[in-house]
């Protein structure tokens, strides 16, 4: 029910960003404290604490022991674009993409790359494209889950076990929060601002042996510039997957990184990651199953992330307006939640259909989900009554 009365109870923690994403509950600084600050990245204590970021990383997301983990720069869009301009080329690539990012590599593989042999998969905010018509005999490009629309896709079971080209998986709204096929995926790649709630700058490459054997095999047509590179004489380079980094890492991120992955250990591991996660999410199904003026953005419940829930407007005088009215509607709402400090930064993504994406990740506490469930409904009245005040 809508109200103009403003609720009495707020979130303890109004973050509900999809990035970078809330801490993990009960954060301070006091948990960096341990940082290796002022110290060189390559000493002992430097590359003991990135080893351990990337042995508690197998650990936590189950990563099997013959897949290599490293830390490279630029966040996911760096370790993506690793994978893009070292491996493809081999051999023809099907690019897949329904939301933001996913276009994002379908642009970079043909009109900077310019592949010769490239196929585009490609559906809009909501929906999946056909998954049955991908050719995994190719290598395939894809996002695991669609951040900017809330579209996910449900498991692995859609590529083969015996596919001749690689899988490169953009996953970093998916990671620590979604249950990863690892034996399906070549490549995987997350950043830490997203589940775990760290900080930015700094991406994660994980490599099957399938993608070892492709660098050391294949070498592409085109320059590499070094903060791309990870062989060298024709050989992968070790070091990268052993907290030798292609460039100077912040250790401050290092340490905020070690305090999520120390959380999630504590709570139960991935398991108890994805629990938080899936729960979260049902209080927005519950809620949306019962509002006359929300949407969910993902067309079918199986494909919903847990993590970015995409929402839109489902009133009738609000969806009458144009792209440019509706865009301004939930400008208005999302500013008058900002306002009164009860949540922060849930517009949708700027080439998304106007509405909202309220981040739902494990660091999320479902109980302050509940109490912004209220503020929602008020915020909308609110906006409504403007509309109408205006009409």
């Amino acid at each position: 029910m809508t109200t103009l009365t403003k609720p009495g109870l707020r979130p303890a923690n109004p973050n509900f960003s999809s990035g970078p994403c809330a801490k993990r509950p009960g954060w301070s600084v006091e948990a960096l404290k341990a940082a290796a600050l002022g110290r060189s990245h390559r000493a002992k204590i430097g590359k003991a604490k990135l080893e351990q970021a990337i042995e508690l990383t197998r650990e936590v997301l189950q990563v099997p022991a013959d897949y290599r983990i490293g830390i490279v720069p630029a966040s996911d869009t760096g370790a993506v674009e690793m994978a893009l301009w070292s491996l493809l080329g081999e051999r023809g690539v099907d690019m897949v993409a329904w939301e933001s990012f996913g276009a994002g590599w379908v642009t970079d593989v043909v009109k900077q790359l310019k592949l010769a042999d490239v196929r585009k998969f490609e559906a809009g905010y909501g929906a999946l494209p056909d998954l049955a018509k991908i050719d995994f005999d190719r290598d395939v490009v894809f996002t695991w889950n669609g951040t900017t629309s809330g579209v996910r896709v449900p498991n692995g079971d859609f590529i083969p076990a015996g596919r001749k080209g690689l899988t490169i998986c953009d996953a970093t709204s998916a990671a620590f929060a979604q249950k990863l096929d690892f034996e399906k995926l070549d490549v995987v790649t997350f950043s830490w601002q997203k589940a775990l709630g760290g900080e930015g700058a700094h991406g994660m490459l994980i490599l099957s042996p399938r993608a070892v054997e492709r660098l050391e095999t294949y070498k592409p047509s085109w320059p590499l510039p070094k903060i791309f590179r990870l062989t060298s004489g024709g050989k992968l380079i070790e070091g990268i997957f052993k907290g030798e980094t292609i460039n100077t890492p912040s250790m401050l991120c290092v340490e905020d990184y070690l305090d999520a992955l120390h959380w999630a250990k504590s709570i139960g591991g991935l398991e108890a990651l994805i629990a938080r996660a899936d729960a979260n999410a049902a209080v927005l199904d519950r809620f949306v199953e019962t509002s006359p003026w929300l949407g969910h953005l993902a067309v079918q419940a199986a494909t919903r992330s847990n993590t970015s829930v995409c929402l839109s407007f489902a009133d009738s005088q609000v969806t009458a307006l144009d792209a440019d009215g509706q865009a301004a509607f939930a400008k208005g709402l999302v500013s008058a939640l900002d306002k009164e400090g009860v949540a922060y930064d849930i517009g949708s993504y700027r080439d998304a259909p106007p509405g909202l994406r309220i981040w739902c990740g494990a660091t999320v506490e479902t109980s302050d989900l509940e109490a912004l469930l209220p503020w929602l409904d008020w915020a909308f009245a609110t906006q409504k009554a403007s509309l109408k005040a205006a009409a």
